[in-house]
């Protein structure tokens, strides 16, 4: 009797081979391999994202500070954009020193980076308009090789 039990019970519960659990893993490998720097491209695409974000809402602060100014962008400091209404994201980093006012305070430059892009740092300036690449460190942008 128990043999016979024995003997239905191990033709019903065939399992897995040993190569069906490895092509599986293989698999499930080759996705993981695929799918993980896919999504950590995806995160430091955010980060600059957030990073030009921050630095267009900056230079719509600093058009804001220089139509109440006569045109001019003299003595725009961070603190003037933020009473311009700007507000920088907690992760994104930009202190007075990012924001340099031409001799004339006829243009003006603003670098920003962000917390998880490391010494990676990107400016915008009312010649260009628009966030890239690149560093204001000689109080005009100057863009980078990416």
């Amino acid at each position: 009797m128990m043999s016979k039990f024995r003997a239905s019970r191990e033709r019903d519960e065939r399992g897995f081979t040993l190569i069906e659990l490895l092509v599986v893993i293989l698999i499930i490998a080759i996705l993981a391999a695929i799918a993980i720097p896919v999504f950590l491209n995806q995160r430091e695409k955010g980060w600059v994202s957030q990073t030009e974000s921050a630095l267009k809402n900056a230079a719509t602060a600093a058009e804001s500070y220089a139509t109440g100014n006569q045109g001019k962008y003299t003595g725009l400091t961070l603190t003037l954009l933020e009473g311009e209404g700007f507000k920088k994201a907690t992760d994104v980093t930009m202190v007075d020193a990012d924001v340099t006012v031409s001799a004339d305070g006829t243009a003006y430059c603003i670098d920003a980076g962000h917390a998880s892009l490391g010494t990676t740092t990107y400016g915008i300036s009312s010649d260009t308009g628009a966030p890239a690449l690149g560093t204001c460190a000689t109080g005009a942008f100057t863009a980078a090789a990416p």
